[in-house]
Order: structure tokens, then sequence, then C-alpha cells
């Protein structure tokens, strides 16, 4: 199938430890096995079937470098949940969003994951068990969001089926100015919710539905077989593993 697809590769200023480690001035400008990081998430895209590829840049340097790889660009907004709101609101409903990180993309998980949304979704997100992850790349680690149905780790692959979607991204924007204001994210998200969560006994399925109620959305999680998927690029640790990993290859 074809699709539209967001790619976040903006910043949120300052020195990013992780492209200081690199010795580059930009995260998506590390380079792995020769190509940089965001070189090979939209190389995975247009395999997967992207016709259009957005990507929302922080850094001239990375704006020139994703024009050099033929896509379009898209000032970065305040954060990730902005930008993903500008890339709607420029390419359309239904749009997958993804990050310049996910360095081991590959179109089979793409091509899994669009093909199990389901059809009712406004939004969904790809999801991956921890035993899959452990699997499949033992060295690494995750961080595991623990349901009463066990462990799950993001994979960085979002799908925004309808322009309803609108509302899951301004619920992730409240979320996401909350930060540095738990408290907050607890009064919003309902203290029962977290409760539930601390005692073991939310399941993922009911999370769901409740965060998706709250942003007026029908939203859908799709469990992942790959579990390289929730291997992404955010540490040191994160980009010696990856290259390891694609050396092997």
């Amino acid at each position: 199938m074809t699709f539209n697809a967001l790619v976040l590769a903006g910043s949120r200023g300052g020195v990013d430890p992780l492209a200081d480690y690199a010795g580059v001035a930009d995260k998506a400008m590390i380079e792995i096995a020769g190509r940089t990081m965001l070189a090979r998430v939209v190389d995975a895209l247009r395999r997967a079937g992207a016709a259009r590829i957005l990507v929302a840049w922080s850094s001239p340097t990375v704006r020139d470098h994703a024009l050099s790889l033929d896509v379009e660009v898209i000032a970065a907004a305040g954060g990730p949940s902005a930008s993903a709101a500008l890339g709607l609101e420029r390419l359309g409903a239904p749009l997958l969003v993804t990050t310049a990180d996910h360095a081991l993309l590959e179109p089979e998980w793409i091509a899994a994951f669009l093909g199990a949304v389901p059809p009712q979704a406004d939004v969904a997100v790809l999801l991956a068990r921890r035993d899959v992850v452990e699997a499949a790349v033992p060295e690494t680690r995750r961080t595991y969001l623990r349901f009463s149905d066990g462990g799950w780790s993001g994979c960085n692959l979002f799908w925004l089926a309808t322009p309803r979607a609108v509302g899951a991204i301004a619920l992730w924007r409240q979320v996401e100015d909350d930060r540095k204001r738990p408290w907050r994210i607890v009064r919003r998200l309902g203290p029962l919710l977290l409760f539930r969560y601390l005692a073991g006994r939310l399941s993922l399925a009911s999370a769901l539905a409740h965060i998706g109620a709250l942003a007026g959305v029908r939203a859908a999680m799709v469990p992942s077989a790959f579990g390289l998927a929730a291997v992404d690029v955010d540490k040191p640790a994160d980009l010696d593993l990856v290259r390891r990993l694609v050396a092997r290859r």
C-alpha cells in the first residue's frame, strides 16, 4: 500500500549528549555503516511504499540533508506532538509518524503494522512485548510499560488514520507540556487509572480505551512480531548496539 509519512528529526535545543558522543552536531546526522540515521529511515519508508515523506527539522544541517534525500521539509515546532500536528495539517490523514533515530527500521515492520491496524481505528501504535524484544536482541536495555498482560515497549511507529487523530495529538501535547509536573498528568489521566497501573491491574487494552476516550478517538495497539522494532537510538549504548547489529548483517 502507499501512504504518506512524517519523520520527526527535530531537537529540544542545547547540546545533545548522543550527538556529542558520535562527534556530530545533530542526532539525525549520526552515521551508521556510512549512512546517516535519517537516510536509513527515509530509505525504509520509501521501500515500504511511502508516496510523500516530510521531515520536521530543527537544524539547517538536517534540513539540507533531508532535501538532498529528495523529501519535503518543515520546520519542527516546540515538541514532537506539535510537529506531528503540523505534519498532519500538511499531509492530511492517514499519516505514518516515525522518528529519525529509528535506524534499524525495516519495510517489513511497516507493512505488517499497517496491515494489522483495525479498520475502525482513528489512531494506532506499534508496541512490542518484552519477551519478543529480548528474544530478538537480549543485550538491549529498553524502558517497558508494565501492564497486567505483560511488559511492552514502544516502536516509534504511529498511524494517524483519520482526521480525528488531532484529538490524540492534542492530548499528547498536554501530557508533553506537563512532563515536569507529574501531578498534572495524573490529574489529567485520572488517579484511578494510575492506581490500577501501579497495582499491576491495568491491561494495555484498558489503558488505550481510557486514553482514547479522553482524546475523543478510537485508539488501537498493534503487537509487533519483530523485537528489533523496539530498538531506537536514544543513548550512547543504543548507538553502539545498533552499529554492532548492522555490522553483523
